[in-house]
């Protein structure tokens, strides 16, 4: 069974949510909070599967709320669920440790899949929400990296951070550093979380 832990501060939603879970054989809901603090002490003592995050909340926001169950769980995959799909708020999400991002709006079924996706360590996008993300980042922009580049990238995609990727290729912290620099400017991107998204979309390997 998929544990499912749900953060959101109008219960309302938390209800429907409870409702619509229930209705996967394969998934259950563990626990609920209203609000991000309670949300991250719930990761921390019942290690869920899944842990669905509202953005908009009082006091804690889903962003740091979602920072704070990663810390709390590291083997929760947190999903945003919200109604917000800007630039901004999409990227602050997946920098927080968000594994995937999906709008109030979706269909059920769209909901469970996406559920099950996080699950199995992959990333649950809404398409919005990816186009977002990717609307300065174009393929033909790939063209000017150089080899090198794109063994950083595609190790910014398998989710190494920086000291790992130096260690993998022999090089300094500093040199990972540069080569990110000249990735970001090469693509079109401001952060490793949408160079990552970007390298996924145009098969770097």
């Amino acid at each position: 069974m998929i544990r499912v832990l749900l953060i959101d501060d109008h219960a309302l939603v938390r209800a429907g949510l409870a409702r619509l879970i229930a209705s996967g054989e394969d998934m259950e809901v563990v626990g609920d909070a209203g609000d991000g603090s309670t949300g991250a002490t719930l990761a921390r003592d019942l290690k869920p599967d899944v842990a669905l995050v509202d953005l908009a909340m009082p006091g804690m926001d889903g962003i740091e709320t979602t920072r704070r169950v990663r810390a709390a769980s590291e083997h929760t995959q947190v999903v945003v669920l919200t109604a917000f799909s800007d630039r901004v708020q999409v990227l602050g999400a997946l920098d927080a440790g968000a594994r995937g991002y999906l709008l109030k709006d979706a269909e059920p079924d769209e909901l469970l899949r996406g559920i099950r996706a996080a699950a199995r360590g992959e990333s649950p996008l809404d398409p919005r929400a990816a186009h977002a993300v990717l609307t300065r980042a174009t393929p033909e922009a790939g063209s000017t990296l150089t080899a090198r580049e794109r063994e950083v990238l595609k190790l910014v995609a398998e989710g190494l951070p920086n000291k790992q990727i130096a260690r993998a290729l022999g090089i300094t912290d500093k040199t990972v550093k540069a080569h990110m620099t000249k990735i970001f400017a090469a693509i079109g991107v401001t952060d490793r979380t949408a160079a990552a998204l970007w390298a996924h979309r145009n098969g770097v390997r």
